[in-house]
């Protein structure tokens, strides 16, 4: 019983959806609130176990509300994907490998956006 639907989407979908109902919140949310503001599409048990998932992952933080939790996204979302780029990288032993091809398949504005971060100033030119 994942969805009204019946189909199953992949955890990472879920993972985002949820994700993407607390950044629009900027507030903590209790898994009911995150169920409502899926627009009920998801069980509430579904919910809290997507958050239960996310915090034993560091991805929200959560803070007693009543007899259970709120939770609130650890950071935005260009620092979670930094994160997973991150964690990506980790996973290959040959590093050097992994950054000359990332590096090499960056279009001409993604290469000038690198360069001037790499550089210092930390912003595009």
């Amino acid at each position: 019983m994942g969805d009204t639907h019946g189909e199953r989407r992949p955890a990472g979908e879920l993972e985002a959806g949820v994700l993407a109902a607390l950044w629009a919140a900027g507030r903590p949310l209790t898994p009911g609130r995150v169920q409502e503001a899926l627009g009920g599409a998801l069980a509430r048990t579904t919910v809290t176990t997507i958050l239960t998932r996310l915090y034993e992952k560091g991805t929200v933080s959560r803070e007693r509300s009543g007899r259970g939790f709120a939770y609130l996204p650890t950071e935005d979302a260009s620092g979670l994907t930094a994160r997973r780029m991150h964690a990506e990288l980790a996973k290959d032993e040959d590093r050097g490998a992994v950054l000359s091809r990332f590096v090499s398949q960056l279009g001409d504005e993604d290469e000038r956006l690198l360069r001037s971060l790499l550089d210092g100033d930390g912003r595009p030119s």
